[in-house]
């Protein structure tokens, strides 16, 4: 079985001077080139263990907010996906210590409601079985506004919700919409809105006499590019930062067209995600709120490259993407 770092080394591996990661929503503050293998950065990103988060400082106030037996327990239970995806969540060089920009604003935001945070990497459908049972307080794992979703669960937004398909350096292939991947073999990660809108897509094509896409579905990162370079796929459609982190880091990839994770009906969000009910999520948006105010939620994004995707404040349950 691969190591959890299979995605990571061979990203790192393969790494030669390519374009800025800044083509993840026009942000230029990664740019990729310098780094090596055995390095602890790919580019100007840390991927080492010893990681110098930006920290955040108890709000009295926000505290307040958070019910009272998570107050007395002291801890905010995290779920995360298990998943190696940078920049959003993965392992770094010492293949144990878990980084990047969901763990760093999950911490900014414990640290905002003068909590420890506690974070378990589970599959993606087990992030939701552990809100369901409690088990969780929350996820901090690239989780959607949905409206479907809005029915079982509360959602405090943090960041645009943005997606890419990338191809192949060599590939003569640009993405507009349903027309350009008809009769394409494209990968998906199962149970994703990217798969809804890509599934969408398809039966698009079909109503309108042009031939389906040929999806695909892949355990791990690894398998899928594998398959991209093998030519047994012609794009993958996934998450627009951990697109623009492989284009930039493995260099021979790139992004063949983007759009928002909500499809041309609404720019999806990225949101902290908890039970409905569960009294947390109130407190979850007012932290939010704050470090947006204070920079330092700013300089997260920064630090992995993702500024392009800032959202200028957190939103309680707002209108999620539409039912398939």
């Amino acid at each position: 079985m691969p190591s959890r770092r299979t995605t990571l080394t061979y990203a790192v591996a393969a790494l030669v001077a390519t374009p800025l990661l800044g083509a993840c929503g026009g942000d230029s503050d990664a740019a990729t080139g310098g780094g090596r293998p055995g390095t602890q950065k790919v580019g100007d990103i840390n991927i080492g263990p010893d990681q110098h988060r930006v920290r955040g400082k108890k709000v009295a106030s926000i505290a307040a907010l958070v019910p009272e037996a998570v107050r007395k327990r002291g801890t905010l239970r995290l779920g995360g996906g298990a998943d190696s995806t940078a920049p959003l969540g993965f392992y770094a060089t010492d293949d144990k210590t878990r980084i990047g920009s969901e763990v760093d604003l999950a911490i900014l935001v414990a640290d905002t409601l003068g909590l420890k945070p506690t974070f378990e990497q589970v599959s993606w459908e087990n992030l939701f079985v552990g809100l369901d049972s409690g088990k969780f307080d929350g996820v901090f794992s690239n989780v959607t506004v949905t409206e479907e979703r809005k029915e079982k669960y509360d959602f405090a937004t943090y960041r645009l919700d943005n997606i890419a398909f990338e191809a192949k350096k060599d590939a003569d292939l640009k993405v507009k919409g349903p027309a350009d991947v008809a009769g394409r073999s494209v990968a998906v990660s199962s149970g994703t809105n990217q798969e809804k809108i890509l599934v969408d897509w398809s039966r698009k094509n079909e109503k309108a006499g042009r031939d389906p896409v040929d999806i695909k579905y892949f355990q791990r990162d690894s398998d899928y590019y594998l398959a991209l370079q093998s030519g047994r796929i012609d794009a993958y459609l996934g998450p627009s930062p951990s697109v623009a982190y492989h284009v930039a880091s493995a260099g021979q990839t790139k992004v063949v067209g983007s759009l928002s994770g909500g499809g041309a009906s609404v720019q999806g969000e990225i949101a902290a995600t908890t039970r409905k009910g569960s009294g947390l999520v109130d407190a979850y948006a007012a932290a939010l709120n704050h470090v947006i105010a204070d920079g330092s939620y700013a300089k997260v994004l920064k630090r992995w490259g993702l500024s392009g995707e800032a959202v200028a404040k957190s939103r309680v349950n707002p209108r999620g993407l539409p039912r398939p």
